[in-house]
């Protein structure tokens, strides 16, 4: 499944468009977190279409596995990151809410990416 064809998975395209979600958002957390949680949360959400891409061209079913996995612990750190932001007043409960909605699609279609894959989801 190599050039690009991963641009056809309907999983890979909720994952980008929740990156670019999450960075219109971080744009306007203080600057003081531009290394700290603004990093942390678009490095965690960027992990996840880079961890599709990357599985999905592998040739053993382990190492697919293990790199869908790799995204859905990071679709999960995103959430925990992304509730610190509003607990801290960083996003209003509008804007939160609206990008944990998008995470959990994600992570809806990528368990279920996973299972239609016939792989044993951990959880």
């Amino acid at each position: 499944m190599g050039n690009k064809r991963y641009h056809e998975l309907v999983v890979w395209k909720e994952a980008h468009t929740f990156v670019l979600e999450v960075y219109a958002r971080t744009t306007s957390f203080p600057p003081e977190e531009r290394y700290g949680l603004t990093s942390q949360v678009r490095r965690a959400s960027v992990s996840v279409p880079a961890n599709i891409v990357e599985g999905i061209v592998k040739s053993s079913i382990k190492d697919q596995l293990r790199f869908c996995e790799i995204a859905l612990g990071s679709l999960n750190e995103c959430g925990y990151l992304l509730e610190l932001a509003r607990d801290l007043g960083y996003l209003t409960k509008e804007r939160y809410e609206r990008l944990d909605d998008h995470r959990t699609r994600t992570e809806y279609l990528l368990t279920r990416f996973m299972t239609a894959k016939g792989w044993r989801i951990h959880s």
